[in-house]
């Protein structure tokens, strides 16, 4: 809808996994190094951690595109499966296409398919997306799966991908044979300031822009504010930003339209904290004056000028007057 309205081919900021849109930030750049060197190493397992919408999927989907014909992948994206459930979809991803078979049955069809690959000097990657929701049964099937090796080589590269929470996980003193079997293990970080700055960029560029100079440096300092540098963050308020800067006819986008976006996507939080935030002010006020009051009835100011020179009615009128304009504001 907007594209045309800022010269782009493309929408930009699409939270679809598309390697082409991949901006390598240090931390993005060393995971997939370890991705890469893991599968051309035979590494056996392999874990890469990052908090929700740093782009765990997006690199699993820049690894596949750059894998050779010799190597043969199962990606699993929703490991909420019973164990049988599991091995079946595995088998299929692998191409071994037939009935459904026995846990056993399959068991033993993927150890003749390992071995068949072995003999054709094909490497074969099992791939696991959302692995901190694996059931630790099925946890423990999948490492069972990797007992397949010859003296030399692994049959089967594990490669789990997960939030945070699967660190907790493995880190459980029921896996630590698992945790044993862990070759690699790297943990992503979102962007820092100067990174997102180059990531909005290059999304730019890539979507065909010609000048990428729409968003106004307080912009980009308001989006990093809101989404630490989460991409997947940065997607969404950047699309909304552009939506928002179509329908008001802006060429740039400012500070105002992403407080705006940001309004809008928090569901009218953020004016219920402009509006407390204009109220701090008298807040202070009122408590500092409430507190002068408590002095005075305790005596402090007994032997000063101070009580002499105030009336404790005239005090008593200012409070209740502020109490009612702050009343009055919070009501407004």
């Amino acid at each position: 809808m907007y594209a045309n309205f800022y010269n782009l081919k493309e929408k930009p900021f699409e939270i679809t996994p598309d390697p082409r849109f991949l901006y390598l930030s240090q931390s993005h750049r060393e995971a997939l190094a370890h991705l890469v060197y893991a599968v051309k190493e035979r590494k056996g397992f392999t874990v890469i951690t990052g908090e929700v919408g740093t782009g765990k999927t997006t690199l699993i989907q820049t690894l596949l595109s750059r894998l050779d014909g010799a190597t043969r992948t199962a990606y699993v994206f929703n490991p909420n499966l019973g164990p049988t459930d599991f091995l079946h979809y595995v088998c299929q991803d692998f191409g071994l296409r037939g009935q459904k078979r026995s846990k056993g049955q399959y068991i033993s069809y993927l150890q003749n398919f390992l071995m068949d690959c072995y003999a054709k000097n094909e490497n074969v990657v099992l791939i696991i997306d959302e692995a901190q929701n694996l059931d630790p049964n099925l946890l423990e099937e999948v490492r069972l799966l990797t007992n397949s090796e010859t003296p030399k080589s692994k049959l089967l590269q594990v490669i789990l991908m997960g939030q945070p929470e699967l660190d907790a996980v493995l880190d459980n003193f029921k896996f630590r044979q698992l945790k044993q079997r862990i070759s690699l293990r790297y943990h992503m970080k979102p962007l820092n300031k100067g990174e997102m700055k180059k990531y909005i960029t290059y999304r730019l560029i890539r979507a065909g822009a010609k000048d990428t100079r729409i968003f106004t440096p307080k912009a980009v300092d308001r989006i990093y504010r809101y989404t630490k540098g989460i991409p997947r963050l940065i997607n969404i308020i950047c699309d909304n930003a552009l939506l928002s800067g179509y329908g008001a006819d802006l060429k740039m986008i400012g500070d105002r339209t992403i407080l705006e976006v940001i309004h809008n996507l928090d569901g009218g939080r953020l004016k219920e904290w402009k509006k407390f935030r204009r109220l701090l002010p008298f807040l202070i006020i009122f408590l500092f004056l409430i507190g002068l009051a408590l002095l005075w009835q305790l005596g402090p100011f007994r032997k000063t000028d101070l009580r002499d020179s105030l009336e404790m009615q005239g005090a008593k009128d200012l409070l209740q007057r502020i109490y009612e304009g702050l009343l009055s504001k919070i009501s407004g």
